[in-house]
């Protein structure tokens, strides 16, 4: 049986298949907020599981951009609130866990920097190889509250790798990753909170770096140099890495803005300037040629007959300018790894992509709950604002809406007994008062039958005042105007009573979608600037933040709509009950002036 909308206003109308306007003020919003989770509860479901403790899994995708294979090679994993749920991890990120394609097999890996506050962080992980042009997929786990640290700095490079420096944030002396653990004999250097890569360290041209002789930076069969730097200007003579002794003293650095290398007798000097103000990885390798390349492409090079070099090392000596990610190999690394390298670290990078978080086997996981999942403290803010304004605006969409109906049927059975009773005799009105206050329990909620109280109260000390006198008992027109005027006044207030709380739906209507939209330009703000931070400009890592931004829209609206719908819904219904008292009021005046007019 189809249901129609019941004219409210006109309560004598009944029928069972009659819906009531004001269920649909409370059931509308429920309707409108199950279609949107209806259309986001759309489950993914994940695939095996590597342990059931961890709860959530990343997928990691890495597309080799050199030209060759290349094996255990370090890859930078760059994690933001748009590809990573931060709130589910560890604050500190000890329960972190690599692990490779098979998804089985722990992979080496360490933390260069994580804010689980901010919801930033950089990971170092060991890639077993990589092909060109054949995705290669890790998996980064987390969310288990008992993990404990897993970092394996030592075993994230190969044994090639002499010395590793991140510049990390709160070290006194800038640290080597590596199982060597290359000393710093001397540092003078300001720490840089925003580098490339997490921190890094800015040279003002006075300062420097040096590195204690040890056996891991003594090169006999080959040597890399590998560093992101940023030119403040061009510089006569800025050293970038220098070792004198040897067979063959390595020393690299600038003249002006070209990029030079020497090797024993050898030189090479770069083909193009570097550009100031921006970063660029820079490297070096050394063996029967010396070879210069900057961000993966060869700028020089030149035969060269081997010899090796030892001893300390100097680094950024007169140099101004900014460097991050300082890496020495004690082999010639090939063109295709300092490619890779370049490529997979730089700043919106599309080699290494980070997927959204699935949950743990079996389970499914909807985009709502991905989207829930990304919002940021602000946009839970600005929700929880929005999710308090939405129940008082409930609340007093169904208040209202109850006291209407009971106005309205109230005012019903008052005005069948008012017109009964004015036209059997209209001299028995004044009686009437107390029979109708004992019988107010009935006109309790009318508001037409406190109009007619005021009305009578007015009447009755009129009544009493001409007590004793002969005659009938008239009202002149004074009278009935003073009558009228105490009638208006109770109408004002009535109207008062039927509108007041109506103004917080209209703060609802007005509020709720601007709030929503403050939620969103934040949560947007927080994801550009995470991406900035990491340097991660693609699709996955942008539309997670996004779409996670634009829940307070959403929320604002659901906010909005409903109460747009019920404010304009019951303020026609008010109007219909104000224009009953207008009428009525009228009428009592009418009856009264023809009831007491003068002889």
């Amino acid at each position: 049986m189809a249901l129609r909308l019941c004219h409210v206003p006109n309560p004598r109308v009944k029928s069972s298949a009659c819906l009531p306007r004001a269920g649909l003020v409370s059931w509308l919003p429920a309707v409108l907020m199950l279609q949107f989770l209806l259309l986001m509860l759309i489950p993914g479901t994940a695939g095996a599981w590597w342990n059931a403790d961890w709860i959530n899994r990343n997928k990691i995708t890495v597309t080799s951009p050199a030209a060759g294979a290349v094996s255990e090679v370090p890859v930078l994993v760059r994690l933001h609130t748009g590809n990573f749920v931060f709130t589910d991890a560890l604050l500190d990120g000890a329960d972190v866990r690599l692990v490779a394609a098979d998804d089985k097999t722990p992979l080496p890996f360490h933390i260069e920097h994580w804010d689980g506050t901010n919801e930033l962080a950089f990971l170092w992980v060991k890639l077993p190889a990589a092909a060109p042009a054949t995705p290669v997929d890790l998996y980064i786990y987390s969310g288990n509250p008992k993990g404990v640290g897993a970092e394996n700095s030592k075993g994230s490079y190969d044994a090639a790798q002499s010395a590793v420096f991140h510049f990390e944030a709160g070290q006194a002396t800038p640290a080597d990753r590596t199982a060597n653990a290359v000393p710093v004999a001397s540092f003078a250097a300001t720490p840089m909170a925003n580098a490339l890569i997490g921190a890094g360290l800015a040279f003002n041209g006075q300062g420097g770096m040096s590195l204690s002789a040890a056996p891991a930076i003594t090169f006999s069969n080959g040597f890399t140099f590998a560093a992101w730097i940023k030119v403040d200007s061009a510089q006569p003579a800025a050293l970038l890495f220098r070792q004198q002794q040897g067979e063959a003293p390595i020393e690299i650095g600038l003249r002006d803005l070209r990029l030079y290398a020497k090797a024993g007798a050898t030189e090479v000097i770069a083909n193009a300037d570097l550009p100031p103000g921006g970063w660029r990885h820079v490297a070096v390798s050394v063996a029967d040629k010396v070879v210069m390349y900057v961000d993966g492409v060869e700028v020089g090079a030149a035969a060269h007959t081997p010899g090796g070099s030892s001893g300390a090392a100097d680094i950024a000596i007169a140099f101004t300018g900014a460097m991050d990610e300082l890496q020495i190999a004690s082999q010639a690394r090939a063109a295709e790894w300092i490619r890779f390298a370049a490529k997979t670290q730089e700043a919106g990078s599309q080699a290494v992509v980070v997927a959204q978080a699935e949950t743990s086997e079996g389970s499914e996981q909807s985009y709502f709950a991905i989207l829930l999942g990304a919002v940021t403290l602000d946009g839970w803010i600005v929700i929880a604002i929005l999710m308090v304004m939405m129940v008082v605006s409930f609340f007093i969409m169904f208040a209202k809406a109850v006291l209407i109906n009971r106005t309205e049927k109230a005012n019903e059975k008052f005005v069948g007994a008012f017109r009964k009773t004015a036209k059997e005799d209209m001299t028995a009105l004044n009686t009437a008062v107390a029979a109708n206050a004992k019988a107010g329990n009935a006109f309790a909620a009318s508001t037409l039958y406190r109009l007619y109280k005021v009305g009578m109260d007015e009447l009755s000390g009129r009544i009493q005042a001409h007590a004793g006198r002969e005659g009938k008992v008239s009202l002149s027109p004074q009278a009935i105007n003073s009558i009228r005027a105490t009638l208006d006044a109770g109408l004002v207030k009535e109207t008062h009573r039927l509108n007041s709380q109506m103004v917080l739906l209209t703060i609802a209507i007005s509020g709720g979608p601007f709030l929503g939209l403050l939620g969103t330009v934040v949560g947007v703000m927080i994801t550009f600037a995470a991406i900035a931070a990491v340097g991660d400009v693609n699709v996955n890592s942008i539309a997670p933040g996004i779409a996670a931004a634009l829940v307070a829209t959403v929320a604002g609206l659901a906010v909005a709509i409903p109460a747009l719908f019920g404010y304009n819904y019951l303020s026609s219904r008010i109007k219909n009950v104000t224009a009953d008292m207008h009428v009525f009021a009228d009428e009592l005046i009418t009856r009264l002036a023809e009831g007491y007019a003068a002889p």
